[in-house]
């Protein structure tokens, strides 16, 4: 059978008599025509291998096979796994599934250097890319589905009310921008909020692991007083001292320094 021919993605959950898990963080996206535009958008070469994570009943799996892209599937829930298996079957052998939690699967398992493209289980998104981007794994490009409003803290700029740790995080290693918004109905069943897509692009110089380290420290610190000034927030890590040092204004608040200062910081941290 090929893929045209599989039933379709409603039709397989109702034969399979499978609904999403609140507790998984589980919204499934079953319109080809929006999963093929996020795969559009991740700018993929048919032929390229790429990594998914939490695909579910595979309606993004379906739009990135029907590219012509070789996918690495990691799912959790292995209620899935039978539809999944005929996803695999009729892709002719451009389909691999991994069944393990993502958040404590070795880097070193997945393709090195692949994308990732993937609709993020929402109950574990966060603490996925933050690993990602500060761990070992190294990817070419990231296409990501997340709430709107973590969507919006990742691509915020400095003095903005969605500025904060993660964008600090996310946009010293990579150059960060929204590139699809999709409303709740999008969605099966539709969730409370929004939901919108993040395009992540490696930067060609990479802060050392030391750095990054330092850096998580810095801005859990910084904005986890952010009404405070510098010299106050960061008290604990060298407060007056450490601005000096860096050369930064000690009465900045946190939402008034820019990514290049937070790594400014970091760095003289290290």
């Amino acid at each position: 059978m090929s893929l045209e021919q599989l039933p379709s993605l409603r039709d397989s959950l109702a034969a399979a008599g499978l609904m999403a898990k609140k507790s998984f963080g589980q919204h499934f996206l079953l319109d080809l025509n929006v999963t093929r535009k996020i795969v559009r958008l991740a700018d993929l070469a048919p032929g390229e291998t790429v990594i998914e994570v939490g695909p579910g009943p595979g309606g993004l799996t379906r739009a990135l096979l029907e590219a012509g892209l070789r996918v690495v599937a990691v799912e959790k829930d292995a209620r899935f796994l039978p539809i999944l298996g005929e996803l695999a079957a009729a892709s002719d052998g451009r389909l691999t599934v991994v069944e393990a939690d993502a958040l404590a699967l070795d880097p070193a398992a997945l393709p090195a250097s692949a994308p990732i493209v993937a609709n993020l289980p929402y109950n574990v998104a966060t603490p996925l890319l933050v690993g990602w981007l500060t761990g070992p794994l190294r990817t070419r490009s990231m296409t990501l589905m997340f709430q709107k409003e973590v969507a919006e803290r990742i691509a915020a700029a400095p003095g903005s009310k969605d500025y904060g740790r993660l964008s600090v995080l996310v946009q010293a290693v990579c150059e960060a921008r929204a590139v699809m918004d999709l409303p709740a109905r999008a969605f099966t069943p539709p969730p409370k909020v929004a939901s919108a897509v993040v395009r992540l692009d490696p930067r060609p110089a990479r802060p050392p692991d030391a750095v990054l380290a330092a850096l998580q420290k810095v801005t859990a610190a910084a904005f986890g007083q952010r009404r405070k000034m510098l010299r106050s927030s960061l008290a604990a890590l060298g407060g007056e001292a450490l601005c000096a040092r860096t050369g930064l204004d000690p009465t900045l608040r946190a939402e008034a320094v820019t990514v290049a200062q937070y790594l400014a910081l970091a760095r003289t941290l290290t």
